[in-house]
């Protein structure tokens, strides 16, 4: 950490905040490191039509803080990971075992998640005022061990996108023709289902629960716009949320806005001008 803070201090920012220098240090780090997180898992999200999942996911992950909570844990964050990782294999086995649509299940699980939080958080005449938090999320809050974590989860995905990228996509676009062909598609997804829900439950706090998802829908969406193939699809899905993501915190920070509402309308603007290349390119 010392030498990312000594890098960092060569770049040419002027931190206004008397020592606030640190946490910002710390946040563009987790930046840098949610930024392509987010880019490489919205190209699966989108492609397997799963762009609720993750709103569902922080639902769950809400309904975890609040059990966490109850039950006293110091910090009830790990609860909510392992209640969301609990929620994202549920999930995938019921979608493996039923005929539903994959909307219709993540509508059932979410609407029970949010339910079960609210009662949960509410119980006894409690107030809810002490998650508000959660729905804005503040990026100056980051931790260097959660960012540690995420950067382990970056690389187990990186390997997994290099080791299964075939895979990964037969079973996002066919997952019947991809079990025909020996992929193991129940436990890919709930690999995956489990990285997005770890993610989401971590990042929450710093992002805010009110545009997570967008994270994971917007960079894949804007990728499709521009890319003629697979590899230009993940590359601009990444690139585009590292940019959004550097650019949504310096304004946040002079400006004195969320990180993840500003992070977000970058993205949208990358999806509407990608969009608008898109159509004079046909």
């Amino acid at each position: 950490m010392e030498f990312w803070y000594w890098l960092v201090g060569l770049l040419p920012f002027e931190w206004a905040v008397p020592g606030g220098m640190y946490f910002m240090k710390n946040a563009l780090l987790a930046v840098l490191v949610i930024s392509p997180l987010f880019g490489l898992l919205s190209t699966m999200v989108v492609q397997s039509r799963m762009s609720f999942f993750s709103d569902a996911l922080g639902h769950s992950a809400f309904t975890g803080m609040a059990i966490g909570a109850i039950v006293g844990f110091i910090d009830p964050m790990w609860c909510a990971v392992l209640f969301a990782i609990l929620f994202a294999l549920l999930f995938t086995l019921v979608r493996r075992r039923t005929n539903m649509a994959s909307d219709t299940v993540i509508g059932v699980f979410s609407s029970t998640a949010v339910a079960l939080g609210i009662f949960l958080a509410t119980l006894g005449g409690k107030s809810f005022t002490k998650f508000n938090n959660l729905l804005i999320g503040d990026i100056l809050s980051v931790e260097p061990a959660k960012i540690a974590l995420l950067a382990m989860i970056l690389l187990v995905v990186a390997v997994l996108w290099v080791c299964s990228f075939n895979g990964l996509m037969l079973s996002a676009v066919h997952p019947a023709l991809a079990d025909s062909r020996g992929v193991k598609v129940f436990w890919q997804e709930a690999v995956f289902s489990a990285a997005i829900a770890v993610v989401v439950t971590v990042s929450m706090t710093w992002v805010g629960l009110l545009v997570i998802n967008s994270l994971l829908v917007l960079p894949a969406a804007a990728a499709r716009n521009l890319a003629r193939n697979q590899r230009q699809y993940h590359l601009f899905s990444v690139l585009g949320a590292v940019a959004a993501g550097v650019a949504g915190l310096m304004t946040s920070y002079y400006v004195g806005t969320s990180a993840g509402a500003s992070i977000t309308l970058y993205l949208a603007l990358f999806f509407a001008v990608t969009f608008l290349l898109r159509g004079k390119r046909q």
